[in-house]
């Protein structure tokens, strides 16, 4: 049975197909029975489905999600679902009739839709959201690929911080101590002396107990590093990057566009320079609208200079662009330690963050590193951290520093912007957050 030839739904699309006889293999999407025909919805391993009719008394007793092999004749009807064809059935063999109490109905909660994920992968929404970031990852890496970037690997086992020690997760190691990583970019900074211009694709992990629909504990990062660049030409590299996924990704996946209904439209403005706006700029269109922040004793009070932007004033910024936002020049106090000054304006970065349009947020944050030594063994020492823990790091500033510069970019979010959906959850396949790490 396993022997015969077996085709992918969309193999058989082509008008070349009708009158033949085909063998597919898959699983019951779903089933309807009549007295005369039996209506067998059939989803192949990528996901594609095709109605295969058959005369009821030769179907025996298969339940939704029995996986078979169906063989039958290619025949069109504009009246079948999915693409106007079908199959006349003539054999249908099981590999396995699936038990009848499949968790999954047609309508769910989202909660029980992740405690089920292994199951929930199968339906149609979820299917068509792993195709598109298929393509995401894909076309990520040939654009770095076509513009001779060289890929690398760093250690998810750290010793520093790099994001802040309040969102590290601790490991025992061996008779150490040590942490999942929150981001590559020290090590991709190492590299770039040898290397280049580097990049990575990794999971990075942030302990924050944060319960909002962009934030996950792990997440894919893309991070990327090059030596003599200036924050203009970070700028350019990220705009291009950008654009050049969405587009690819638009003429790869049209299908999967088409089941989800994102209308690929919207991003013809892509074509055009992203805005950008100073983080003065941003501040003071704040202030004149009196947006309000709350303080830790719970005390709200409107924005002011040196706060930094939270999901709510990012929102408020982008909620009626079409196109992702570039803030420059955040106050040096609210960015990591290792962020370059801005010498023609001391207190604030050399550092941008790139928002969603729409109000969905921040897609990446990068900028300048510092590399003059006494500067940055400063602000190791300001920010409360163990020199001695990052006498490599500062090693990169003893021995031929030079003007560098990167970004970080959570894969989840700009997939969270392109395909319109509110949860980051159902952007990962297997999400995990502060209260969920099962299945």
């Amino acid at each position: 049975m396993v022997g015969v030839k077996a085709l992918r739904i969309c193999d058989i699309a082509s008008a070349d197909y009708i009158g033949r006889e085909v063998t597919l293999r898959g699983w019951v999407y779903r089933l309807r029975k009549q007295k005369g025909n039996t209506f067998v919805l059939l989803r192949d391993d990528r996901g594609s489905i095709i109605q295969c009719v058959f005369p009821s008394y030769k179907i025996d007793d298969i339940t939704r999600e029995s996986s078979v092999q169906i063989s039958g004749i290619v025949k069109q009807d504009a009246r079948a679902p999915e693409g106007g064809i079908e199959i006349a059935g003539t054999n249908l063999q099981v590999f396995q009739v699936s038990e009848k109490d499949y968790p999954l109905g047609e309508y769910q909660s989202a909660e029980l839709l992740l405690d089920n994920r292994h199951l929930a992968l199968r339906t149609r929404k979820m299917i068509e959201i792993a195709k598109i970031r298929a393509s995401m990852f894909k076309f990520l890496r040939q654009w770095f690929s076509e513009n001779d970037w060289m890929e690398v690997t760093p250690p998810l086992v750290v010793k520093g911080s790099v994001e802040g020690g309040s969102t590290l997760f601790k490991l025992n190691y061996f008779d150490d101590v040590a942490f999942l990583s929150q981001s590559a970019q020290l090590y991709l900074e190492a590299m770039i002396f040898s290397l280049g211009p580097v990049w990575s694709l990794t999971s990075s992990f942030r302990a924050e107990r944060s319960r909002t629909v962009r934030h996950l504990a792990e997440f894919s990062h893309l991070e990327c590093e090059a030596p003599w660049v200036s924050l203009r030409d970070l700028l350019q590299i990220q705009e291009n990057l950008v654009r050049y996924t969405i587009d690819k990704t638009i003429n790869e996946r049209q299908e999967s566009l088409k089941v989800l209904k994102i209308d690929s439209s919207q991003f013809k403005e892509l074509a055009e320079p992203f805005r950008k706006m100073t983080y003065d700029q941003a501040i003071g269109g704040l202030i004149s609208l009196d947006f309000q922040v709350t303080e830790v004793d719970g005390k709200a009070r409107t924005i002011r200079w040196g706060d930094d932007l939270n999901i709510d004033s990012e929102r408020e910024l982008t909620r009626q662009m079409t196109t992702p936002l570039f803030i420059t020049g955040y106050p040096t106090k609210v960015k990591p330690f290792y962020v370059k000054e801005n010498p023609d304006q001391l207190e604030t970065s050399l550092t941008f963050d790139l928002l969603g349009p729409r109000g969905y947020g921040e897609l990446s944050s990068g900028g300048m590193r510092e590399d003059n030594l006494p500067a940055l063994s400063n602000r190791i020492r300001q920010a409360g951290l163990n020199s001695v823990d990052y006498g490599w790091y500062l090693d990169l500033r003893k021995y031929g520093s030079v003007e560098h510069g990167g970004f970080g970019m959570g894969i989840e979010r700009l997939l969270r912007w392109f395909i319109g959906i509110e949860d980051i959850k159902d952007c990962v396949l297997f999400p995990r957050t502060m209260s969920r790490i099962s299945p």
